[in-house]
């Protein structure tokens, strides 16, 4: 398949995102592997998009690479119209601190604190205020109202993840990177999780990038957009599952 993601979007839309030529190479010699060969590509502020491709594709190296937490080979980043690589490490650790927000498939969460001091410990730890009325609007939305003293060990796999959509959500970021946010999860608790990012998406103009590999999940995305071999290949506008499975398996052959 070509390429179809080279161009930039279009200069009307608000890019939270982008990477030009990123590169992303391991090892030398016979173990050297491209995990990422020169990827182009914006993601538009206030959608959704899905990350998909075969286990090996790269798309997980991308997420971590847009969001500073891999370096690149070669090519650039950029958080808005900030060059992540220009950062020294504290400026690059404020500006995740402060400008983005994080969902892992093993939810993170500081066992010793309770669920409010998780939701809150990014801005703590920037050295930011928190906003009692911005909180309690995301604790409300995400139904975690009685669970705010409880610890990560008193509460379901859900909850916990909820309370991890909620501490990426209290700082207002430019962008939250969710890496299998439902890997985690069964179907109904993964389907919660996701109908909440859908909802950050369409309530608060949130801009959510996503790794997935579940078809199902991909249909809360604006966007899906396909890596295999570490090059993008196509891309998808209003997926559903099964048009999600067919081009999965025309990648796979």
């Amino acid at each position: 398949m070509e390429a179809v993601l080279a161009e930039p979007l279009a200069t009307s839309r608000i890019v939270a995102a982008s990477a030009t030529g990123l590169t992303k190479i391991y090892g030398e010699g016979n173990t050297r592997v491209v995990a990422l060969d020169a990827v182009d590509i914006a993601f538009e502020a206030g959608k959704l998009t899905a990350i998909m491709g075969p286990s090996g594709s790269g798309k997980s190296t991308l997420l971590h690479c847009l969001a500073g937490l891999d370096s690149v080979t070669s090519g650039e980043v950029r958080i808005g119209d900030t060059r992540i690589s220009d950062l020294s490490d504290k400026e690059l650790t404020l500006l995740r601190r402060q400008r983005m927000g994080f969902i892992f498939q093993a939810f993170n969460l500081v066992p010793t604190l309770t669920a409010e001091e998780n939701i809150q410990l990014p801005l703590l730890l920037g050295g930011q205020q928190v906003d009692p009325e911005w909180e309690a609007q995301v604790v409300d939305s995400l139904g975690l109202d009685d669970r705010l003293h409880h610890r990560p060990d008193e509460l379901s796999g859900g909850q916990q993840q909820r309370v991890a959509v909620a501490r990426a959500l209290v700082t207002r970021p430019d962008i939250i990177v969710a890496d299998e946010p439902t890997g985690n999860l069964d179907s109904a608790s993964g389907q919660e999780v996701l109908g909440f990012l859908r909802s950050a998406v369409d309530k608060w103009n949130q801009t959510v990038v996503m790794v997935t590999h579940d078809p199902v999940a991909t249909s809360y995305a604006d966007l899906v957009v396909f890596l295999r071999d570490g090059r993008l290949v196509d891309r998808l506008e209003s997926p559903t599952p099964d048009k999600v499975l067919d081009m999965i398996k025309s990648l796979e052959v």
